[in-house]
């Protein structure tokens, strides 16, 4: 495993598998297209609505208590904004996310760019790390003046079970430095059923040479839960993320490449790659 850096080669030898959720899935798709990446998309995780959104509403009404909110997706900021009730006003507290497409869905919503944490678009990594390196100081320098116990929530997504998805290491770090950690759960995340299309696809690009484009593990399981079959062994992966590329090493793919996050650091990774 490996990243790739070199970026002397003008295009990529073979096509590149995008498996986000279907909205992300195309518009990243269209992004490594102009930039000289031969791509199809195969949507590898579903995001839908909540069921029953009454939890949802109780996370707005409690709002205007937190220090920030953390999203830890664009969906997150999509499905939390639109449940926004009709009487109540745009949060005036702090918004963090991990990623640019993030900070570009909560500066759609009209929340204001100063009041957003993100990494920066170059950074070389977008996680829960890189963002609590932007507001660890913040953070424990609001726990020292405030009089009461500050709270952060986090808005994620959770799978059909109604497990949350995503990892608790910021919410970890957070609850160390003395703040009340909530969460709320924003949107379901669950695995596509593929239709024929989709698994000849599947098949092919294993077959084929072409590299599996992850930035989450999460996608990697549901594309072995709809192909079981996959001979992945002796398919290639990219992940935009070593813990991607340590569960697709565990996953048994025959080899995986690491790749920067961002969009031009990657394209530029991938054409790279032999």
């Amino acid at each position: 495993m490996a990243l790739a850096s070199d970026t002397s080669v003008c295009a990529a030898p073979w096509r590149v598998i995008v498996t986000r959720p279907g909205r992300e899935a195309q518009a990243w798709a269209d992004a490594l297209l102009s930039r000289g990446v031969p791509c199809e998309t195969l949507p590898l995780v579903e995001i839908s609505a909540l069921p029953d959104p009454k939890d949802l509403a109780q996370a707005w009404r409690d709002v205007p208590r937190h220090l920030a909110q953390m999203f830890v997706s664009a969906n997150a900021v999509r499905f939390f904004m639109a449940a926004r009730p009709a009487n109540q006003p745009m949060p005036s507290c702090r918004a963090w996310s991990t990623g640019p497409g993030t900070r570009a869905a909560l500066l759609a919503t009209g929340w204001p760019a100063d009041l957003i944490d993100s990494p920066d678009q170059d950074s070389p990594q977008f996680d829960s790390e890189a963002l609590w390196d932007l507001v660890a100081q913040r953070v424990k320098a609001s726990v020292v003046s405030s009089t009461s116990k500050p709270s952060v929530l986090i808005v994620r997504g959770a799978d059909a079970r109604g497990q949350l998805a995503g990892r608790d290491w910021l919410a970890q770090q957070l609850e160390k430095a003395g703040l009340e950690v909530l969460q709320a759960v924003a949107y379901v995340r669950q695995a596509p059923v593929l239709t024929p299309a989709q698994q000849s696809l599947a098949r092919q690009a294993v077959a084929d040479g072409s590299a599996w484009l992850f930035s989450s593990s999460e996608a990697a399981q549901h594309l072995l839960l709809a192909c079981p079959e996959l001979p992945v062994k002796q398919a290639r992966a990219l992940a935009t993320h070593p813990r991607i590329a340590q569960r697709l090493q565990q996953l048994g793919w025959g080899r995986v490449d690491l790749v920067p996050a961002s969009i031009d650091a990657q394209a530029q990774s991938i054409k790279s790659l032999t």
